[in-house]
């Protein structure tokens, strides 16, 4: 479908920080070291990061980003060259061997001790109905203005602009429990995924993480976005050595191929294929491959997923997962005969398969180039940073292949990918 307008006068940065539409407090410029820029209000620097002030669809957001992923600076019509321009890769985009295991841990512990930029403008507010004492719910009851997990679940979670408050909340429990070892345990836990999921920041996940333990205990489900953490502010090696230490994952199929280990990612998904989790297996075993830019092998994997009887008390689950493989063969296909070239100027929406529900992406394209990528319509809640992400990746990248999916909330990518390549296709001459 291709709803055509008169050209926007809204600016659309090419590292958007919310539905890639964003409108500018002030000319200041960030130029990333990916190639990509982003116009604001720098409002905060220190010795190792940035801090931008945007206007995101008539919200006034804040971003932190470190020095490290920024080649330069222009405030107030003056640029300046950071040390970064000829350095390390950037730690939220990409990763591998950037950094030695010294470097990576003393960046954690910095980090991990100082209190992020936002945190004086990030209000803590809960309801005064809260149960700061962390009691598990009842069975089958839900009172999100009681119990913590759910307050989390379904206020903070699904609302960006909570997500500060949501963390202060956390160091709040960590402060109000001091003496009590099990509470600051899984409010250390949170920690680390509301800065892995919310914001990012990848330093201070991985320092809360460790704190509670998580690399002990080859169990615990953080386990591999504390990998990840590793990978992603530069030590493959730690990534790779904390991963031989844990009990086997389905996330770790994605991990190991974002690190480009695809023949281990899909050893790990064939491995487990052939039991009740094989529409699992094979369906992160194909999104493996797509990433990978390995299309025709993607598809192979996702049929394997529709060839499942749907029988008996995983049936509900199959039948979704049937559903979105569908949907995944369905734009993979579309991938290898896009191009931009052949798409006129104009707003071109689809729609896919997100976890909730359909998701409706509109694309604009103006001089064979992907101008904005905006999410329309969803259904999704637990959807942490996908929204910003995966939209930023397509426009970097003008296009959807080697578009990676947002770790936490991989099936709302998958969705705004395959989304994107319908619209895309639906555009070409």
């Amino acid at each position: 479908m291709v709803v055509r307008k008169k050209p926007r006068l809204l600016l659309c940065s090419t590292l958007a920080l919310s539905l890639l539409c964003v409108g500018v407090l002030r000319a200041d410029e960030v130029e990333f070291v990916n190639g990509a820029k982003v116009e604001g209000e720098v409002i905060a620097r220190d010795d190792d990061s940035i801090t931008v002030k945007t206007v995101v669809d008539g919200r006034e957001l804040t971003r932190r980003w470190t020095l490290d992923q920024i080649r330069a600076l222009t405030i107030d019509g003056k640029r300046e060259a950071l040390a970064s321009e000829a350095a390390t890769a950037p730690l939220a985009s990409s990763a591998g061997d950037a950094r030695s295991e010294a470097e990576v841990e003393a960046l954690i512990d910095k980090l991990g001790r100082s209190q992020p930029e936002w945190w004086e403008s990030a209000q803590l507010t809960y309801p005064k109905t809260l149960d700061l004492n962390w009691p598990e719910p009842p069975f089958r009851q839900w009172d999100n203005q009681r119990y913590i997990g759910q307050y989390v679940w379904d206020i903070i979670s699904p609302n960006p602009s909570k997500w500060q408050g949501g963390i202060r909340l956390m160091h709040h429990l960590l402060m109000t429990h001091k003496d009590n070892p099990t509470l600051r345990t899984q409010a250390m836990n949170e920690l680390g995924r509301m800065y892995f999921d919310y914001m990012q920041d990848y330093a201070r996940a991985a320092f809360w993480w460790r704190a509670a333990g998580v690399e002990d205990n080859d169990s615990e489900r953080h386990g591999v976005a504390l990998a990840e953490c590793y990978w992603r502010l530069g030590s493959k090696p730690m990534a790779m050595e904390l991963l031989g230490k844990l009990q086997p994952q389905f996330s770790m199929i994605k991990l190991w191929a974002q690190m480009g280990e695809l023949d281990k990612a899909l050893g790990m998904a064939d491995a487990n294929a052939k039991g009740s989790w094989a529409d699992i297996a094979n369906i992160y075993a194909g999104d493996a491959c797509r990433a990978a830019g390995q299309n025709q092998r993607a598809i192979e994997y996702y049929q394997k997923v529709l060839a499942i009887p749907a029988s008996g008390r995983t049936a509900r689950r199959i039948l979704a997962n049937q559903e979105r493989a569908k949907a995944s063969m369905e734009a993979v296909r579309l991938f290898d005969m896009l191009d931009l070239k052949q798409i006129p100027d104009g707003d071109y929406r689809a729609a896919s398969l997100g976890f909730k529900g359909p998701l409706t992406v509109e694309v604009a394209v103006r001089e064979g180039r992907i101008e904005s990528v905006r999410i329309v319509q969803h259904q999704e809640k637990q959807y942490y940073t996908a929204m910003i992400e995966t939209p930023r990746q397509i426009i970097e990248k003008q296009g959807v292949e080697g578009v990676d999916a947002t770790s936490g909330a991989t099936i709302t990518s998958q969705a705004i990918i395959y989304a994107t390549a319908k619209a895309l296709a639906g555009g070409m001459k």
